[in-house]
């Protein structure tokens, strides 16, 4: 019997983990689009790939069909708005799982545990577990922030490489939250030095006055995630602290652990 012809395109032909190549052909090309920043040219996702042009351009046909990416005016492609509504469900779901750790953070610190994204070039809270004291802070799930003024924008920043940074601190500017918000890309930079050395990231009433935010980056996450708690400076001292990390350190593991598990990586 003779073989179709789909069975030898690309989209028939099995991967070397057993899938289907065009549809990890697919996906790595999305990847490769948020790399970049979401918007890139054929030529460019060939370099980068390896990909010969007239694969790209068949795979990029389909994904534009599809709605998951749009060509420009320019004749670059860019992320498509189908997107938007998977990684908010997705982000929906991160959030529901990690709600019983930031359940145990609450319960072994004492204050508001919260989880956040780096969404672009914004910080995105995706779950908050509130401590029992009565104290409303900023905080909250779906609020978005620039990265320089949160705890959890430098836990997250601290593993992206210095040139990076710099251009997005120059995308979204700095603007102050209050007087010890750091405002300028050198400070932030050292800040981030810190991070890297100490392990864990501080907010010190610079996001809110009076209030104190410990984070750590959730290592092996499937997306780039934090996790932090935040309460008044009066109770997140520096005695306490010595205290919290270590706890924040071991419940991000373990979140970590449990993400990789559910995603099956």
């Amino acid at each position: 019997m003779p073989t179709s012809s789909a069975s030898t395109t690309d989209s028939a032909k099995p991967s070397a983990a057993g899938g289907v190549q065009s549809l990890e052909r697919a996906f790595d090309l999305l990847e490769r689009m948020a790399d970049a920043g979401g918007e890139v040219g054929l030529s460019e996702l060939s370099a980068a790939s390896g990909l010969p042009l007239p694969t790209i351009h068949r795979l990029m046909r389909t994904l534009v069909a599809c709605g998951y990416v749009r060509q420009q005016a320019n004749r670059r492609y860019a992320l498509g708005p189908r997107l938007i509504r998977l990684g908010e469900s997705a982000s929906r779901l991160l959030g529901t799982w990690a709600r019983p750790y930031l359940a145990r953070l609450v319960e072994e610190t004492g204050e508001t545990a919260n989880m956040a994204l780096l969404d672009g070039d914004e910080i995105v809270y995706v779950a908050q577990v509130p401590s029992k004291h009565s104290m409303r802070m900023f905080t909250e799930v779906g609020r978005r922030v620039l990265p320089h003024s949160t705890g959890v924008g430098k836990a997250l920043l601290a593993g992206v490489p210095d040139d990076e940074v710099r251009a997005l601190l120059a995308r979204t500017g700095m603007p102050a939250a209050t007087e010890k918000t750091i405002t300028t890309p050198e400070g932030f930079l050292a800040a981030l030095e810190d991070v890297r050395r100490a392990g864990y990231a501080v907010d010190d009433n610079e996001q809110e006055i009076g209030v104190r935010c410990l984070a750590v980056s959730v290592p092996d996450s499937p997306t780039a995630a934090a996790i932090s708690i935040s309460g008044p400076a009066g109770r997140v001292t520096e005695a306490a602290t010595d205290k919290i990390v270590p706890v924040l350190q071991q419940i991000a593991a373990e979140l970590s652990a449990a993400l990789v598990s559910q995603t099956g990586g």
